[in-house]
């Protein structure tokens, strides 16, 4: 980096300010799937920092996290550079975060929409992917009061059509 003009390291400084304060969790994985990026969304979330989950796998971590599951989520993202998606209604988190809204929130846990995205290298080759982790919390609270209202509103409609005969 010493070669490199000073507004490139100015452009290097602010963009990894934005990686760390952006309100999406990004995680960079290598090959192994061992931690290389956690930004502040990760660390507020999960309490841990990025020093204490550098090189760790994400399955030390997260042991729940089935590893055969996701290495083949992941495959295509290294092998084809293709985006690979993981919805809440899917899987409704990848990580249990807490719900950070526990008293106006209703959900226990943060739901969670997962892109996991290539990451090519100087030399074109891919050895890193990246996963950004969406909070859509207050999007499923919202599908799931409005289907157990449908569900409330067609019991109802049942209940007076047994009623009317």
């Amino acid at each position: 980096m010493a070669n490199e003009h000073p507004d490139d390291m100015a452009e290097f400084h602010w963009m990894m300010d934005m990686v760390q304060t952006v309100d999406v969790g990004i995680v960079v994985l290598d090959r192994e799937f061992k931690i290389k990026i956690w930004n502040g969304f990760m660390e507020s979330h999960s309490g841990m920092l990025p020093s204490q989950v550098r090189d760790k796998t994400l399955f030390e971590l997260y042991p729940d996290v089935s590893q055969a599951w996701f290495s083949r989520k992941a495959r295509p993202v290294f092998e084809l550079r293709t985006r690979a998606f993981m919805t809440w209604e899917q899987r409704p988190y990848l990580f249990k975060f807490p719900s950070y809204r526990p008293i106006t929130g209703s959900e226990d846990f943060m739901y969670q929409n997962i892109t996991l995205s290539a990451l090519a290298s100087a030399t074109g080759t891919v050895e890193n992917i990246c996963m950004m982790i969406y909070d859509v919390t207050d999007i499923a609270a919202h599908k799931n009061q409005l289907e157990a209202l449908q569900v409330q509103v067609s019991e109802n409609k049942e209940i007076q059509a047994t009623q009317n005969h």
